[in-house]
């Protein structure tokens, strides 16, 4: 059973003023709680309609019933379980920055597209992606949930993105997704470097654009073609970081 001033607290990680003060984020359902746990984030409590639920070190187990997790779930049909984390910190390894490929987003509102990079990232073998203030908040809900689980093993910054890019651009090359840059599939690409992906309608803000070495663009096909505006930044985030890795591992041959 779970009492009303824990049933508060978790309510209350819905809104971001809460898991800053507080310093704790909800997941939901047992596998994409397992890969949290199993990655090694802190699990604090573990809250679970399945009294035979896997438990974690040093978090508290509470055997909770169907309408209790009803009233402190944010889906709409609940799985059987729910957990609360710590919120992990990070410091940058600003030595590291220019001997691997990273990711920055100016910007990225949508939860659901800055969860799924995040799971791209991880994929891909991207160890730090770097957040301006704008972007939509890593830990909310929705965002947890489309990580499916990369949230343990990918290491997100919030950071004043101007001021990092323009402490590292001297060291690093920084390419900039745009619909102006150079084709992609036909530019020099390094092996490392940051990748900066910009606002889902506005894309990368011109503040930023004076600190990027390499604009570079996916082309549409064929390019005379008639086609639509623009690709969703979590699909070209997809393409771009594909393209780099397999200039990576052609030149590896």
């Amino acid at each position: 059973m779970i009492s009303s001033s824990l049933q508060k607290l978790v309510r209350s990680l819905s809104l971001k003023k809460f898991r800053d003060s507080e310093g704790l984020f909800v997941a939901e359902g047992a596998k994409l709680i397992s890969d949290l746990a199993c990655g090694g984030l802190e699990c604090v409590f573990l809250f679970s309609t399945n009294k035979s639920a896997c438990f974690f070190e040093n978090a508290k187990f509470i055997d909770i019933t169907e309408r209790e997790l009803q009233k402190i779930s944010n889906q709409k049909t609940p799985q059987n379980a729910l957990a609360v984390f710590k919120i992990p910190k990070y410091q940058i390894d600003f030595e590291k920055i220019p001997n691997e490929l990273s990711l920055a987003l100016d910007d990225v509102q949508d939860p659901g597209n800055v969860g799924t990079i995040i799971r791209l990232a991880d994929w891909f073998g991207i160890a730090n992606i770097y957040c301006s203030a704008g972007c939509a908040d890593t830990f909310m809900p929705k965002t947890v949930q489309a990580t499916m689980g990369a949230l343990s093993r990918v290491k997100i910054h919030r950071v004043d993105l101007h001021e990092f890019l323009w402490a590292n651009n001297e060291k690093t090359a920084i390419y900039g997704a745009s619909l102006r840059g150079a084709n992609i599939y036909q530019t020099e690409l390094t092996n490392n470097g940051i990748i900066v992906m910009g606002n889902e309608g506005k894309g990368i803000s011109d503040s930023i654009k004076t600190l990027v070495t390499n604009e570079i663009t996916i082309p549409s096909f064929p390019e005379n073609r008639s086609a639509s505006e623009s690709l969703n930044v979590a699909a070209a985030t997809a393409i771009v970081c594909g393209e780099f890795r397999r200039r990576r591992i052609s030149a590896a041959r």
